[in-house]
């Protein structure tokens, strides 16, 4: 049950119903759920359906294709943070014998591995696992199409041998190891690899004809990280909310982040986002939304979450083409977010004031150009250029006396003070370019040193 604050207004929830009503007629849908979350709260859910009375609700299971990936990335992200691997590891030192052992494991993660994008036939999502009982029969001959690490290529058959990879250092199956590490500590109670009731069947819907055929539903044996799972609107938005902020139970919230960082060079002409570590990051709208989407025959869904609205929402539609459920989902994530903006927390000093620092804050230059310097929480900084240019970012303090740069341009660069004898600060050093209280000050240590007649006029 919501509170009267998080209800969304009568205006916004009918334009969130009629968004999925077109989808659903004109993708010609047999039926359309989606539901959508604001502030980790669920404030919204609808369906559609061509069986009248009989419409899907937030309980009802679908498969969610390739959105599976997002877990199994969990959970090798988890054994990374457990010190079990590095992410830089070649995949033959923990998994010997795959025929690709040189990949690492962050180009598995990230789709750059040069691996195949499917398994040799029959195609793999309409036939039973059991026709690939082993990685030889999912990778096939050809394990390369591309030199590892060059470019993303989407490949099912990489989140395979990740799921392979976690089951061997788990010493049990993947969908164990994911109920018991991921699932469970976060109340996904209706998220598996096997449906289980109330939930949708496939569909297949004629092209040019309203007439519909039923998908079958395979067990994908070994194929099932890169694909398996059914899951719910409910159990989905919970997720959202860990992609969001993380969860110490099962993924820190820097873990979380690199998820979400590019891995790879994007295909060309494809500028609109990347892919991280088994999570997509696109621009729509106008901002930037962190999700995936997945497809299996007879089902579509996704999943995408706007951290700057704090909005997320979840689509799926039981057709094997038709309706755009990613499109669908972003429009619902906007569609909230544009006709009830987020509303900023009260603005607070800090708790305390640190003389030290504050006497940092304020102008800076970097040769000539302007930057301002601000004290923000926990001992942190915040270098800008003045007119919004310039390469800023955000610093968080180390032990040592120095802050270190999390996001921009000195992203896991240093930034130090850099003092005179008498204990006065000369200048800051951010990854080593000089930044001074005046430009070029000739009592700084600026590299190249400054003219000694100073500045002059046209007439000097």
């Amino acid at each position: 049950m919501t509170s009267p604050a998080e209800q969304l207004l009568a205006g916004t929830q009918r334009a969130l119903l009629h968004r999925i009503a077109t989808a659903q007629a004109d993708g010609r849908s047999p039926s359309f759920v989606a539901a959508v979350q604001r502030r980790g709260q669920v404030v919204w859910n609808g369906s559609r359906s061509c069986v009248d009375g009989h419409a899907p609700d937030d309980d009802t299971q679908f498969r969610i294709g390739s959105l599976t990936k997002t877990f199994t990335a969990v959970l090798v992200l988890r054994l990374r943070d457990e010190g079990l691997l590095d992410l830089a590891d070649p995949l033959e030192k923990h998994l010997p014998g795959t025929g690709a052992g040189e990949v690492t494991i962050h180009q598995l993660l990230g789709h750059s591995a040069g691996l195949g994008a499917e398994s040799p036939a029959p195609w793999w999502e309409r036939t039973p696992g059991s026709l690939r009982p082993d990685l030889a029969d999912v990778l096939g001959d050809q394990t390369r199409m591309h030199p590892p690490g060059r470019r993303h290529h989407y490949s099912n058959p990489g989140y395979t041998v990740l799921g392979a990879l976690i089951e061997a250092m788990r010493g049990a199956p993947w969908e164990q190891v994911l109920r018991s590490e991921v699932l469970e500590p976060l109340g996904m109670l209706r998220t598996g690899p096997q449906p289980q009731a109330p939930y949708a069947g496939g569909w297949a819907v004629h092209p040019w004809a309203d007439v519909m055929l039923p998908e079958p539903a395979e067990d994908l044996g070994l194929m099932a990280p890169a694909g398996q799972l059914w899951s719910t609107t409910a159990d989905l938005l919970r997720f959202a909310a860990f992609l969001a902020e993380g969860d110490d139970r099962v993924l820190r919230a820097a873990s979380v982040q690199e998820m979400k960082e590019p891995s790879a060079p994007p295909e060309s002409g494809d500028w609109d986002g990347h892919y991280g570590l088994g999570l997509q990051v696109v621009r729509r709208n106008g901002r930037t939304l962190v999700g995936h989407t997945g497809s299996l025959p007879g089902f579509l869904a996704a999943l995408w979450f706007s951290a700057e609205d704090d909005v997320a929402a979840v689509a799926f539609a039981n057709a094997t083409s038709g309706p755009l459920v990613g499109e669908v989902a972003a429009e619902l994530v906007s569609i909230v977010a544009e006709a009830e903006p987020r509303i900023p927390e009260p603005w607070r000093p800090l708790p305390e004031v640190d003389a030290e620092l504050l006497a940092l804050t304020g102008p800076w230059y970097w040769g000539t150009r302007a930057n301002i310097l601000r004290l923000i929480s926990d001992r942190g900084l915040e270098l800008r250029g003045l007119r919004g240019d310039g390469r800023g970012a955000r610093f968080t303090a180390r032990p040592d006396g120095t802050w270190i740069g999390l996001d921009g341009y000195y992203a896991g660069e240093t930034l130090r003070i850099v003092r005179n004898d008498d204990g006065s600060v000369n200048h800051l050093d951010v990854g080593s370019f000089v930044f001074t209280r005046e430009p070029y000050d000739p009592a700084a240590a600026v590299p190249g040193g400054v003219d000694k007649e100073g500045w002059r006029g046209l007439g000097s």
